[in-house]
């Protein structure tokens, strides 16, 4: 099986996986169904979670359901239990880039939210725009959610001043990248052009760069306040386990002051 997901992610396009999933998703759950690993998005519950990665594949990441990920149901967890994201009385307006599967259906149906896709690609997107060259006027957004996007990009500095530009004053932007915590700086070769050599080294064929502890920083840098949020630390390690979480993985949670 790991063979199997590891040639369908690098050889399909994401645009048309995006909608094939749409067709195998329910096929998947109800095949894997069981109650040792749990989606905290849906509460549903399965034998074991799909394996998942461009590279080294990873074992039990991928819920058959919701095809969230450990990034997505630690934001989710977070969101709910950390902010008013869910509950805001006062309706909040929310761009999201590259919308995820697992998040897209939930949070347009929320009342609370004016919820904005964008991404240049995905068909999920209400606005087709560059991340360097945001269509929106300054200080619009409450809240952003640009999650494992900026290590594709190849000026990301240009693209966290567009966030930064676009976010209102108090405003909230949660920024996940993959992270490599055991480097002090992060890591680039544009020499690199090989897909396969690409995919070895930065984890992805059409990844750029991989962080390092210097990417907080760096936003800083922008003009950010910047909370370096070790979720996992928060939840318990047997919840950590049920829910297939990265041990360890930090949420960057940037305001705007």
């Amino acid at each position: 099986m790991k063979k199997l997901f590891k040639l369908i992610l690098n050889t399909i396009p994401r645009p048309i996986l995006i909608r094939l999933s749409y067709v195998v998703r329910p096929v998947l759950a109800l095949l894997l169904k069981g109650s040792k690993f749990t989606d905290p998005i849906d509460g549903k519950s399965f034998r074991m979670f799909l394996p998942y990665g461009y590279g080294s594949q990873r074992n039990n990441v991928l819920s058959p359901s919701t095809l969230s990920l450990e990034r997505h149901r630690l934001l989710w967890l977070y969101l709910q239990n950390e902010t008013d994201f869910f509950t805001s009385k006062d309706k909040k307006k929310v761009l999201h880039f590259a919308p995820e599967q697992a998040f897209y259906k939930l949070f347009r149906n929320q009342k609370n939210l004016d919820y904005t896709t964008t991404d240049l690609f995905s068909p999920l997107a209400d606005v087709k725009a560059d991340i360097c060259n945001l269509p929106f006027d300054d200080n619009q957004y409450d809240i952003i959610l640009c999650n494992h996007v900026l290590e594709h990009i190849p000026d990301d500095t240009k693209a966290m001043q567009e966030l930064f530009r676009v976010l209102k004053p108090n405003g909230m932007a949660i920024l996940q990248i993959p992270q490599d915590l055991s480097r002090a700086t992060t890591f680039s070769d544009d020499t690199i052009v090989d897909q396969k050599e690409r995919a070895k080294i930065f984890g992805q064929y059409d990844h750029v760069r991989i962080y390092g502890q210097d990417y907080f920083d760096k936003l800083r840098s922008i003009g950010f306040t910047v909370v370096e949020e070790d979720y996992t630390n928060k939840i318990t390690p047997e919840l950590t386990e049920k829910y297939c979480l990265a041990k360890g993985e930090i949420i960057p949670v940037c305001f705007k002051k």
